[in-house]
């Protein structure tokens, strides 16, 4: 989800990009290395992105830890021109920052979050917050609500769940998703993985695979046992990927929803 073209704050440049100032001191850190400490970040959004990046002013960056990119990468960030690697302690991280080209921007860089890519920094701070993932958006909600709404879900036509006490979690660009007690699930039929991801919002997640046949995407039930203040009402209750179950919300079957999820989603590991 991005700000709206008409807000105030934000700018488009002629590559497409979208980008706002941030009031948020932000830092970056790479082990006990802090490269990025920035007092006046800007949030970048790219098109085809749906999440944002920050980048920093060249003189709030340990640009000394920077070197010239010795095999850059081609198209992996909107008309980026220039990558650079990061050296720390003698570890060359190849590719971890780069800067966009627009003369907005000039002057600034922007650097990879390991937990998205694999590769950068690996701890990220608001404040005195850390955050995970990539940075939050402004333009973004996440509510959770409980309920009192009759929801049942079915794999295979087997029922695996069916509650009348779900949490509805509202999250801006997605299909609600139905968290669910879990006296009020089939846990039995679904076996625990070594499978986790990190959400800005709510958290780490944990979860579980169908046991039973049929073309049922792996890691289909997922749960936040330790979820962020924001999401606080879905700890340990678990929700299902719309896109991959048939949920009934009183008595209505919902259509299976079309998001960026549901290319990830497969029937093999993940």
């Amino acid at each position: 989800m991005t700000p709206p073209s008409a807000a105030a704050s934000a700018h488009r440049t002629p590559e497409g990009l979208l980008w706002e100032p941030s009031e948020r001191w932000v830092r970056g850190r790479k082990g006990e290395t802090t490269v990025v400490d920035s007092r006046h970040p800007v949030l970048v959004w790219e098109p085809g992105v749906p999440v944002p990046t920050y980048a920093f002013p060249r003189e709030e960056v340990r640009v000394d830890l920077l070197r010239p990119a010795g095999n850059p990468p081609d198209g992996t960030h909107t008309g980026s021109t220039v990558f650079y690697d990061l050296e720390i302690d003698g570890e060359l991280l190849e590719n971890a920052a780069w800067t966009f080209p627009a003369a907005d921007l000039a002057g600034h860089i922007a650097f990879e979050w390991f937990q998205r890519t694999g590769r950068g920094l690996e701890h990220w701070y608001e404040e005195e917050e850390e955050i995970f993932v990539h940075p939050r958006d402004p333009y973004k909600r996440v509510d959770a609500i409980a309920s009192s709404r009759h929801v049942r879900v079915e794999l295979g036509g087997t029922v695996v769940a069916d509650t009348h006490r779900p949490v509805l979690l509202f999250e801006t660009g997605l299909p609600t998703r139905y968290y669910i007690p879990r006296e009020d699930v089939r846990l039995d039929l679904f076996t625990p993985t070594d499978h986790r991801t990190g959400c800005p919002y709510k958290g780490t997640a944990r979860y579980w695979s169908w046991r039973g046949e049929g073309d049922v995407p792996a890691d289909v039930l997922w749960s936040y046992p330790d979820p962020l203040p924001a999401a606080a009402a879905v700890s340990e209750l678990v929700a299902f990927y719309n896109e991959a179950v048939d949920i009934c919300v009183d008595g209505e079957r919902l259509v299976r929803p079309v998001t960026h999820f549901t290319r990830a989603l497969s029937t093999g590991p993940r």
